[in-house]
């Protein structure tokens, strides 16, 4: 299974999109990774610490009495992968956002969500659709929210 969808960020030839530098774009998807209870529909709560190797990330995310835990994987100002480790009754989806910048000061975010598909069974191939649809509104309302706190100044 493979999902993958781009979001702009910035326009610069638009005034009606907010400015935003790739440093605070950088900023605001840290805090996904060590606040994404701040975030809607985020988690109850995350733990995270060093991962084994420069750059990477351990965390144990709550939601409620679930419990995920996964590996982020950091390249600065370019890419972050969130690998989950294998969870009871949940197929492991993997998340990599990447910043884009096709022309000085136009930034999208490229989000690619992938999970090995066994056999892709029936069911599953039914609620895609609605899976898609949720992890593409969750990441507008992220986008929402960094920009929000772009704007506040918490970026």
């Amino acid at each position: 299974m493979r999902f993958e969808h781009l979001l702009q960020v910035t326009d610069p030839g638009n005034p009606l999109v907010p400015a935003m530098s790739r440093d605070e774009l950088w900023r605001g998807l840290l805090l996904r990774v060590e606040s994404p209870q701040d975030f809607p529909l985020g988690p109850d709560r995350c733990e995270s610490r060093p991962g084994d190797r420069a750059g990477e990330r351990r965390r144990s995310i709550h939601f409620g009495a679930l419990r995920f835990d996964d590996t982020v994987r950091l390249e600065p100002q370019r890419r972050i992968d969130f690998d989950p480790d294998p969870h009871e009754g949940a197929m492991p989806v993997r998340l990599s956002i990447t910043i884009e910048e096709p022309s000085p000061g136009a930034l999208f975010l490229r989000f690619v969500y992938s999970a090995d598909d066994d056999a892709g069974a029936a069911a599953d191939r039914a609620l895609q659709g609605y899976r898609e649809q949720a992890w593409l509104e969750l990441d507008r309302d992220m986008l929402r929210a960094l920009r929000t706190w772009q704007q506040e100044g918490r970026l």
